[in-house]
């Protein structure tokens, strides 16, 4: 009601109208008027029927008499009185036949603000509703009885300006590619309807010959990189069209229908003939923004034999940071994954993830890794590849741009017997891994101590590996202070741990037995010789007593959470 109370006047009851009266609030007024009695349910309709007291502010086409509704009254979508009018997640309000319909066309957007949407739930707005009845009664206008019967005034405006916004953060780029680039056109007070359908006409003709010089560049680009035979103007091309794919997805869309993979291709292939490197990190960052965010583009690239083409360049050219990036891209569709690893990409990204590598190409090639880690029929070929010596050196060198994803890698290589057997077989991996819960954030404790915990789960060697690193300490603090998940998996290594210290003392107790025994025989019978624990080593039973005595002197207990 607040927001729409500067549609309204009051009308002073002297009838000296002329003299002018301020804005006035039905709600406002009704909360001094009304007091505590608000409180009955009975609030808006009294706040409905003083509306009577109001006079609208009219507004009067120039071509008539005829008063134009209020704009906060109108549908955006159909400019029409509002029958049922209905909020959704934006806050603005619509009749509700005219958004069902744009909801069921495919958009999540609101049409008036070109916000995307959380929800498509529709809520009445009874307020709006009851301002229209007012607003009718006041000047003789028939209450709408139904929905518009049609759209086409102003509903294929709004689609076609749903990809304004993405446009718009293209607009220093050559053409902008401004496929869909259709401003809604407000109506002001005083304007008319039709003084709108003729700036929409004459935006539709400008709009027809933008798309239309922009197929015909589009086909004197795709000549160029076919025909002609000088590299220097090709690659002037492909970086226009680089720059026209950057933040752009219509142009991604509309190019990659319209041949532009394979063009690409051939720029790309012709370049790596040529041995030129400046050709071919032009070639691949053009190719990565035409498959960013696009399955099917990425698609249309494996077909055609990015990857073959890749093998070549990585094998032939020092275009490694735009090779990584490619790879990364592409490596996000599913469908990749298995294509990808069985290349030698794999060998070409672990060796990126060497200390004399650029940051941004180590980033890259690192979460190229980890999304061929998720697939299982990858893991036998990074590990051949020395991908854990790799992990190792990033994790153990205590950047936390590196930590967190490097051990996610390792956690992707842990779920397969082989990567397990490989990993505890590493000299310091269990050392870089104990390194991160010491000076670890919370998430990269977390990821560690999971990781410590597959691997010493059934397999008391690591077991022993990891307690010689003196984790317990933190592990106790992890279980109180960690993350969710942090607490659990940091519990249930301790308890493995005193699972297997109880195991371990079974052997020790015996040689106490014994040992008590021999002190009971008389002094002239000799010693009995000394018994050896029968399984375990000396060692191990004396580390399983000497973390008895921490736990108990220190009183940690895997219970204390």
């Amino acid at each position: 009601m607040r927001k729409y109370s500067k549609l309204f006047r009051s009308e002073v009851s002297d009838e000296n109208d002329s003299q002018g009266s301020t804005p006035c609030s039905p709600t406002v007024q009704g909360s001094h008027e009304d007091g505590c009695s608000a409180g009955n349910g009975h609030v808006f309709e009294r706040q409905l029927s003083k509306l009577n007291s109001f006079n609208f502010k009219p507004i009067i086409r120039k071509s008539g008499q005829i008063p134009l509704p209020p704009e906060e009254l109108r549908c955006p979508i159909s400019l029409q009185l509002m029958h049922d009018p209905v909020i959704i997640a934006s806050g603005q309000t619509y009749e509700r036949i005219c958004i069902e319909k744009w909801f069921n066309d495919g958009h999540n957007t609101c049409p008036k603000t070109q916000q995307r949407l959380q929800h498509l739930s529709l809520t009445p707005n009874y307020c709006v509703k009851g301002l229209i009845a007012s607003w009718c009664e006041q000047y003789g206008v028939p209450v709408p009885e139904g929905p518009p019967e049609s759209l086409d005034l102003n509903y294929w405006r709004l689609a076609l300006s749903e990809s304004e916004a993405a446009n718009s953060r293209s607009m220093n780029s050559v053409g902008s590619c401004n496929l869909k680039g259709m401003k809604v056109v407000p109506l002001e007070e005083g304007s008319t309807i039709e003084k709108v359908e003729k700036g929409t006409e004459n935006e539709s003709v400008l709009e027809e010959k933008s798309e239309h010089n922009l197929l015909e560049r589009c086909k004197d680009f795709i000549t160029i990189l076919y025909e002609e035979e000088n590299l220097r103007k090709k690659c002037k091309v492909v970086e226009q069209i680089r720059l026209m794919l950057k933040d752009d997805e219509e142009a991604r869309i509309f190019m990659g229908a319209n041949g532009f993979v394979e063009a690409l291709l051939h720029f790309l292939e012709s370049s790596v003939h040529e041995r030129n490197e400046i050709a071919q990190e032009i070639g691949a960052m053009a190719l990565f923004n035409l498959a960013v965010n696009n399955n099917r583009n990425k698609e249309l690239m494996l077909a055609a034999g990015v990857t073959l083409l890749l093998d070549q360049m990585i094998s032939n050219s020092d275009a490694h940071g735009s090779a990584t990036a490619l790879y990364l891209n592409l490596s996000c569709l599913e469908e990749a994954k298995s294509i990808i690893g069985s290349t030698n990409a794999v060998p070409f990204l672990v060796k990126r993830l060497g200390g004399d590598t650029e940051p941004q190409c180590k980033l890259d090639a690192l979460h190229a890794l980890y999304n061929l880690s998720t697939v299982p029929s990858n893991i036998p070929n990074l590990l051949s590849a020395g991908i854990i010596n790799g992990l190792q050196s990033l994790v153990l060198s205590g950047e936390h741009t590196w930590m967190e994803k490097s051990i996610a890698v390792l956690l992707n290589l842990a779920s397969s017997e082989t990567g397990r057997e490989e990993m505890i077989s590493a000299p310091s991996l269990i050392s870089a891994l104990a390194f991160v819960l010491d000076i670890g954030e919370l998430i990269e404790q977390e990821q560690a101590v999971s990781c410590l915990l597959i691997l010493c789960n059934g397999n008391e060697k690591c077991s022993q590996m990891v307690l010689q690193e003196g984790v317990i300490p933190v592990l106790v603090s992890m279980s109180v202070n960690g993350t969710p998940r942090g607490k659990e998996k940091a519990q249930k290594l301790l308890m493995l741990f005193r699972e297997q210290r109880q195991r371990d003392q079974s052997p020790a107790d015996m040689q106490q037995h014994v040992e008590s025994n021999q002190e009971s025989l008389p002094a002239a019978t000799p010693p009995a010789p000394e018994s050896k624990p029968p399984c375990k080593s000396a060692s191990r039973w004396k580390m399983g007593k000497a973390i008895s005595s921490l736990w108990k002197s220190k009183s940690y207990s895997v219970y204390q959470c």
